[in-house]
């Protein structure tokens, strides 16, 4: 089907802001539903970063659907000034209010879109605006707090932030110089930035990087300024509304996507949670082995190949968002028959598997617990990992010393240094600064699928630290291939909002969220679980003095004497979600 196009068009907000925005009308008679795109990249950025993960321009056409592709505030061709989710949400609806008056619109529409148009559609979608009635966001969150500024353990998560401050710097250095402004020397630095990121990491304190500072001081005083998960963050969670929010949406995900954790947790609360029946039941899911990076999308990575299944075409997730669409846009009633609502690729043997919801009916969460006879310091250690439970009690003690941190390998980490997804992490295994804890040599094959925690007896010399955890697939040829990870910091132990320092020396129960995964560990391979204090550049290292991380120099860091407690009076363990088929 032919398409007119109409060259961006100025879309009034209520302020008086216009937002430049692309129409796309499939030449049809009568009006038709709108699908929305938001986002603050350029349009060829744009729609590469939903391209396989969304439906094309031309299948949208054939389908009988109108686009419109906005630049959000401040960016590119659109009006006023960019500061980063402010005016998401009110100029979402704005958009959305506008889209149902034209004559070209049925008065239904609906928003795909991965990462930060992804994030966008939870903030629509929280404003409960009328006539805005699915969405289908995809690698991405609906709590920015969690993801992908910080974390669930309110650690920073410091390379992300990072690469995306330099990115819409630089974006914002072009739109200057386009208008006859700003200096090119500024875009130079920014370039070299980009592709010199290990150096910028070690910058410190990390809320001073001028040339952020200058064009995007945001990402500084909100992002990096507001460690605690206040009322700014609140705000800024889509999910903390979630009861306004009356929108089916079908969340799409990637075990090693950065977003991977807060996109199973919007669909578990939005399905339990949802401001209507319909939208609680209209919630969908879709998780495959796939990073945030265009490479991590193909499903193919340097140390796993998970087959051509795995990858974004073979999945098919623009006809299963046609489809998605076609219910909640259209009221095509049996549009969704025969599809089932959770769909997951299961790594190990490498499958697509169709599901009823997440986490599975009848999952049977199972300790397996952290012992052995020795310390459990590098491979080479006495770590074991059972479901028996421990006899002997021991302690396992390291020093962390954030100057020489635990370098992040692959797991969710936005390719740093060549490393992203299923990661080998036999690099990191002859730290002394890492405890491993390994299984015997599995005869059976275990299937884990679902959310993974570990708990953990700790405590440190210092009034505030960081303890991580990692869950790992040893391969027959000696391959340790991460699964998911996660970080606490201990000042946030009890809460995100309200931190308390630790008293040294005293023993703390905690709890790390790992996210969740799906994987058959076969026969021939062994379970593995890392635990250590830093995971950098992934997450921002803690100095361990208990002071505003963020503002301190390397030099005020100091190191931390941590130590792990196991065995029956300290039973620390990972829970892994074991499904018996």
């Amino acid at each position: 089907m032919s398409y007119k196009v109409t060259v961006e068009a100025a879309v009034p907000m209520s302020d008086g802001v216009k937002l430049a925005t692309d129409i796309y009308v499939p030449d049809s008679e009568g009006p038709v539903p709108v699908l929305l795109v938001r986002g603050p990249y350029p349009k060829d950025q744009t729609f590469q970063s939903v391209g396989g993960f969304s439906p094309s321009i031309s299948e949208l056409m054939r389908n009988g659907y109108a686009l419109a592709v906005q630049y959000c505030r401040g960016t590119f061709a659109s009006e006023g000034t960019f500061v980063p989710h402010v005016a998401d949400a009110s100029d979402g609806a704005d958009t959305v209010r506008w889209l149902v008056e034209q004559d070209w619109c049925d008065g239904n529409v609906g928003a795909f879109g991965g990462s930060y148009l992804g994030f966008v559609q939870f903030h629509t979608a929280a404003t409960g605006v009328e006539g805005f009635k699915a969405i289908a966001p995809s690698i991405t969150s609906a709590d920015l707090y969690r993801a992908p500024w910080h974390s669930p353990g309110g650690a920073l998560a410091f390379d992300c932030m990072l690469l995306w401050s330099y990115l819409m710097s630089s974006s914002e250095v072009q739109r200057k110089l386009a208008a006859g402004e700003g200096d090119p020397l500024d875009l130079l630095n920014l370039v070299k930035g980009l592709h010199g990121r290990a150096a910028l990491t070690t910058i410190t304190p990390v809320s001073e990087h001028p040339l952020v500072a200058k064009h995007l001081p945001a990402m500084l005083d909100v992002i990096v300024g507001h460690p605690d998960r206040d009322d700014t963050w609140t705000e800024l969670s889509a999910l903390d509304r979630v009861s306004s929010m009356t929108t089916p949406a079908l969340h799409i995900g990637g075990w090693y996507d950065l977003f991977c954790g807060e996109t199973l947790r919007a669909y578990t609360t939005m399905r339990a949670d949802a401001g209507s029946e319909e939208a609680r039941s209209g919630q969908r899911l879709i998780m495959g082995p796939w990073s945030h990076n265009p490479s991590g999308m193909l499903g193919h990575y340097p140390d796993r190949d998970f087959g051509m299944a795995a990858n974004l075409e073979a999945a098919g997730l623009g006809s299963r968002q046609i489809a998605f669409f076609d219910r909640w846009l259209k009221g095509n009633e049996h549009a969704l028959d025969g599809v089932a609502p959770v769909r997951i690729f299961t790594m190990g043997i490498d499958q697509w598997r169709d599901e009823q919801d997440w986490p599975l009916p009848g999952t049977d969460y199972v300790p397996y617990y952290l012992g052995g006879t020795g310390t459990a310091n590098t491979a080479a250690g006495a770590g074991t990992l059972s479901a028996d439970a421990p006899s002997i009690d021991a302690v396992d003690t390291y020093l962390y010393d954030p100057r020489r941190p635990v370098p992040s390998l692959g797991g969710t980490l936005m390719n740093h240094g060549g490393y992203e997804g299923p990661a080998d992490q036999r690099p990191l295994h002859d730290r002394d600064d890492v405890l491993v804890f390994t299984t015997d040599v599995l005869t059976e094959p275990l299937e884990v699928t679902g959310p993974v925690q570990a708990t953990l007896f700790v405590s440190s010399s210092a009034v505030d630290t960081d303890f991580t955890a990692k869950l790992v697939d040893v391969h027959p040829d000696g391959r340790a291939i991460i699964l998911c990870d996660g970080i606490q910091r201990m000042r946030y132990r009890n809460s995100l909002s309200s931190p308390e320092l630790m008293a040294p020396g005293e023993i703390y129960e905690i709890t790390l969220d790992l996210m969740g995964t799906s994987n058959v560990f076969l026969p021939g391979h062994r379970i593995l679980v890392e635990i250590s204090s830093s995971n950098f550049p992934r997450y921002d290292r803690n100095s361990n003095t208990g002071g505003v991380i963020s503002e301190e120099y390397e030099s005020d860091m100091v190191p931390a004497v941590n130590q792990l407690h196991r065995g029956p009076e300290y039973p620390s363990r990972v829970v892994l979600p074991v499904v018996d088929r």
